[in-house]
């Protein structure tokens, strides 16, 4: 599958790249947590990447085109049937697509990493508002937050914490909207709330929304996608309202990556681009049930 996925971007003239796993910054996601070090000789901290991205936003503002990488990534608190602190990203950039095209292109290696066990018919296309509404009946936009937590009740989720707005809505898409997901085909799940934007830009319109995807299939989340934002000022205010919930919920302030905006000041070029978690791939086409038994050595 790794010969295939390789293949796959020589013939669309890809290049692969290999970018560091330590890092002295790390992400500001309060979703994500990254695993930390420390060497001696050097001050504060070192991050073990949880995603390229980064290192790769760099190479593709000095100028590198069109790019992918195969790499370890690890996330600090993910282990269960479907987690591993560490795990195998495949991630890449196509100048020129927006989130509509990378999706086709999402589609189409999916559809060549699987074809030696399972033929996949044509993916649906869901906005996340849709997805909510179809799978646990509210309105990601006009629902109030009650209503949120009446959807989850409903299907026997409780949460004794204290949710934002946002926390709300997760825990309805990985608990109940998300399971349902990809039963017959592929589902991409796009338009993500402005909120959960993340590093992708926002669409005109309201309400606004990101030009954001994720991919599922057997109601797993396999990739998760943007059209790439270029603006480093609005990078850094998201980037500082990250560290702000981060501050309110309690987690940790890492470092921002100035690198990263310094870059973004140098000029992204207009991209999309996208992270597939390949070892749950090799599990649904193994038919494992959790994801260890897709992985030679897992962390258990």
């Amino acid at each position: 599958m790794l010969r295939t996925a390789r293949i796959f971007f020589e013939q669309r003239g890809v290049l692969e790249v290999e970018t560091p796993i330590l890092s002295a910054a790390a992400v500001s996601d309060p979703q994500i947590e990254s695993l930390a070090t420390q060497i001696e000789g050097l001050p504060g901290h070192r991050y073990l990447c949880p995603s390229p991205e980064y290192a790769m936003k760099r190479l593709l503002a000095a100028g590198s085109g069109d790019i992918y990488q195969i790499c370890k990534v690890f996330r600090d608190a993910e282990f269960g049937r479907w987690h591993n602190p560490e795990f195998t990203m495949i991630e890449w950039y196509r100048l020129g697509f927006d989130d509509a095209a990378l999706m086709d292109e999402v589609e189409a290696l999916l559809g060549q990493l699987l074809a030696p066990v399972r033929r996949l018919a044509t993916a649906e296309r869901l906005s996340f508002s849709a997805a909510l509404q179809r799978h646990a009946g509210v309105d990601a936009f006009a629902s109030s937050d009650e209503d949120l937590l009446d959807a989850a009740r409903r299907h026997d989720i409780h949460c004794d914490g204290e949710l934002d707005r946002d926390a709300k809505l997760d825990l309805l898409m990985g608990f109940v909207v998300g399971p349902r997901l990809g039963r017959e085909r592929p589902c991409f799940v796009c338009d993500y709330p402005a909120s959960q934007a993340a590093l992708a830009r926002l669409k005109p319109g309201q309400p606004q929304v990101a030009a954001r995807f994720e991919l599922y299939l057997d109601g797993l989340e396999l990739a998760n996608g943007f059209h790439e934002l270029a603006q480093p000022e609005e990078q850094r205010a998201r980037f500082m309202r990250d560290l702000a919930l981060r501050g309110a919920r309690g987690q940790s302030q890492p470092p921002l990556d100035e690198n990263l905006l310094a870059a973004l000041e140098q000029g992204l070029p207009d991209c999309a681009g996208v992270a597939l978690g390949f070892d749950r791939v090799v599990a649904i086409a193994i038919a494992a049930d959790r994801l260890a038994d897709a992985m030679a050595f897992s962390s258990e």
